[in-house]
C-alpha cells in the first residue's frame, strides 16, 4: 500500500498537489482529510469525488503532515488501499443515543470483516467520548473489549461552536464517522499517551452528573479550579456558560483502581451554578488531582511510548495518523514539531494529523479509553 500526504491553505493549492501526487500513476482510493472549518469542505469533496476517491473527513483545531504544522488549512493523506479492505460508515447521532449508535456501528463492522479495526472521528461539541468507546467495545463479536479502536473528536479552530465529520456526500455536526479496516489484510496498531503531571493533594468529586462537576470537596468546582489557577473566567457578555481556555493547560487527573489515571479537561464553565463542564465524564466520588502542563521531557516519553508498538527495528509502516489534543499545542506551541518529528522518525513513513478536542485509543495497558490531552498514534501496514 502506498501513501502520500499533501497540504495547502487553499483549494487551488490542494488541487495542484493532488494532480502532482497522481502524475506518476499513483491512484488513491481513500483520502483522510483533516480540514479547518474555515475551508470549503464541499469543494474539497467535489474535487475528490471527481477522482473517485472515498473520503474520511474531519474538521480540526490545527493540521499537519509530517512535522509541518498549519492553521486554517487542509491536510490530506492519500492511500491506494484496496477498496475490498475498508469500508467508510457515517451515522447521524446525538448525545442521548451515541452509545446505542456506536454499538450498532461495532456490530456493522463485525458483519463486514471477521477482524475489524475502527478509526473513529466524531462531530459534535457535546457528544460523549465514553459512549462511543463503550458502544463499540461492547458490540457483538469482540472478546473482552479487545477491539482495535483509535480516533478523535473533531475541532473547530477553538471556536467551540460546531465540529464536523464528513464523507463523499454526507456532512454533519452530530455524527460518527468510521473507517472500518480489515485487520486480516491491513495491520492497524497504535497507542494513546499523555505526559501531564498531577500535583497537590487528592480531592473528591462530591457532586457530578455525566461530564458536569458541581462540587469538589463540597466546594463549587469552578471556584476550586479558579483558586488553583489564580485566574478568573473569560467574560462573554451575559452568557451563563462560557469557554474556559485557561483550564485546558491545567486539566484534572482522575485516579482509578486497577487502571492508569485519565485526564479530563474543563472546556466550559457555568458562571451561575459555578460548575465545570468537562470533555468527558467524571463520576460522583471520583478522586482527582489538578495537573500541570508537561515539561519538554514528556515529548521524549510520548516518542518512547509510541516506539513500544513497533515489534522490532526493521518493522515498517505504510502510513501514520496522529490525533493530538489541542491542549498539547497550546502548551508547547511550535515545539510540538519536535514531538511529531520524533514519532515519525520511528517509522519514517508519510504522516497526517490534526489537533483534536479528545482522543480515542488504547493506553499502555491495552485498554480502550476516551482521553483528553493525549497524543494518539495509529500505524497502517498492508500485510
Amino acid at each position: 500500500m502506498k501513501a502520500k500526504s499533501i497540504k495547502g491553505k487553499s483549494i487551488e493549492i490542494i488541487k495542484e498537489e493532488l494532480e502532482n501526487s497522481m502524475a506518476d500513476g499513483f491512484r488513491p482510493t481513500l483520502a483522510i482529510v483533516f480540514i479547518s472549518v474555515k475551508q470549503n469542505r464541499e469543494v474539497v469533496c467535489h474535487l475528490l469525488n471527481q477522482k473517485d476517491i472515498q473520503i474520511f473527513g474531519v474538521t480540526t483545531a490545527g493540521e499537519f503532515i509530517d512535522g509541518d504544522i498549519e492553521k486554517e488549512s487542509i491536510a490530506m493523506m492519500l492511500l491506494d488501499m484496496n477498496p475490498a479492505y475498508f469500508k467508510i460508515a457515517f451515522v447521524e447521532t446525538s448525545k442521548q443515543v451515541a452509545f446505542d449508535d456506536a454499538k450498532k456501528l461495532g456490530v456493522t463492522g463485525k458483519k463486514i470483516f471477521t477482524n475489524p479495526a475502527f478509526i473513529i472521528c466524531t462531530g459534535g461539541i457535546d457528544l460523549g467520548g465514553e459512549q462511543v468507546v463503550e458502544g463499540i467495545t461492547q458490540s457483538g463479536g469482540t472478546i473482552n473489549g479487545e477491539v482495535t479502536l483509535f480516533g478523535a473528536k473533531a475541532g473547530d479552530d477553538l471556536a467551540l461552536e460546531a465540529t464536523y465529520v464528513f464523507t463523499n456526500n454526507k456532512n454533519s455536526a452530530n455524527a460518527l464517522l468510521a473507517l472500518i479496516v480489515n485487520e486480516d489484510k491491513i495491520d492497524v496498531r497504535g497507542i494513546a499517551t499523555c505526559g501531564w503531571n498531577a500535583i497537590g493533594t487528592t480531592k473528591t468529586v462530591t457532586k457530578s452528573e455525566d461530564n458536569i462537576i458541581y462540587t469538589i470537596d463540597d466546594k463549587p468546582a469552578l471556584d476550586m479550579l479558579m483558586s488553583f489557577l489564580g485566574v478568573d473566567i473569560k467574560q462573554e457578555g451575559d452568557k451563563e456558560i462560557v469557554t474556559f481556555l485557561s483550564s485546558w493547560y491545567y486539566p484534572l487527573q482522575m485516579e482509578r483502581e486497577n487502571a492508569e489515571p485519565v485526564i479530563r479537561t474543563a472546556m466550559f464553565a457555568n458562571k451561575e451554578n459555578r460548575s465545570l463542564i468537562c470533555s468527558g465524564n467524571v463520576p460522583l466520588g471520583s478522586k482527582i488531582k489538578f495537573a500541570l502542563p508537561p515539561d519538554f521531557d514528556s515529548m521524549d516519553k510520548v516518542v518512547a511510548d509510541c516506539k513500544t508498538i513497533k515489534n522490532n527495528e526493521h518493522q515498517q509502516a505504510d502510513a501514520l495518523i496522529m490525533f493530538s489534543c489541542v491542549s498539547r499545542y497550546l502548551s508547547f506551541g511550535i515545539a510540538m514539531r519536535e514531538e511529531i518529528d520524533g514519532v515519525q522518525n520511528i517509522w519514517n513513513a508519510p504522516m497526517v494529523g490534526f489537533f483534536t478536542y479528545g482522543e480515542f485509543g488504547k493506553s499502555k495497558t491495552g485498554r480502550n479509553e476516551y482521553h483528553n490531552n493525549a497524543c494518539c498514534l495509529v500505524t497502517l501496514k498492508e500485510m
